[in-house]
């Protein structure tokens, strides 16, 4: 693994665990075990490290998610699959955290990641929704643009709960009760 490499894997992790602030430059050099000139040579800085960082963190959390919602099947399944995907509940979304992080909500570049990562899933899931309701899968009151915000809302609501618990049960009943409304109960 390259320097800028180990960088990049140490920025993800310590933006996870500690948020932007949390997540110094020296911090960041520790955890990689590279020198500041190593780290101002790649990155134009804590900023550009931290932008890279969470760019590559939403394309893996979206490559999973595509796992789930692109696989062959009637859409429904597909959403179900998409919410039983195995999650670290107790340590939280990575891209999710984020939203929470004043400096980076403030930061266009920062934000970027984060904004474009849930506007893509929020889309994607009205898209088989509608899929759904069209193949009469869901109820048809059900405004497929609006539960897409409510499916990710619980998602990101369970890891809030298990993270305040300290109960991974809580993503699980959260997610279980999700799944309970858009299938009647079948699911």
């Amino acid at each position: 693994m390259t320097n800028r490499d180990r960088l990049l894997e140490s920025t993800r992790a310590l933006l996870w665990e500690r948020g932007y602030i949390g997540a110094s430059p020296a911090a960041i050099q520790q955890r990689a075990k590279v020198g500041q000139g190593s780290m101002y040579h790649h990155f134009d800085g804590k900023r550009g490290l931290a932008v890279e960082a969470l760019t590559t963190t939403a394309q893996d959390i979206r490559l999973r998610a595509e796992a789930a919602l692109d696989r062959p099947g009637p859409a429904l399944d597909r959403v179900v699959a998409y919410l039983r995907v195995e999650r670290e509940a107790l340590r939280g979304c990575p891209v999710g955290r984020m939203a929470f992080d004043p400096d980076v909500v403030a930061d266009d570049a920062l934000r970027g990641p984060v904004e474009g990562y849930f506007s893509w899933l929020t889309e994607r899931l009205r898209q088989l929704l509608e899929e759904a309701r069209t193949a009469e899968q869901i109820a048809p009151h059900l405004a497929p643009a609006d539960v897409s915000v409510a499916v990710v809302a619980t998602i990101q609501g369970g890891y809030v709960l298990a993270r305040a618990l300290q109960d991974p049960s809580a993503m699980s009943a959260a997610l279980d009760g999700v799944i309970a409304l858009l299938t009647g109960g079948k699911g």
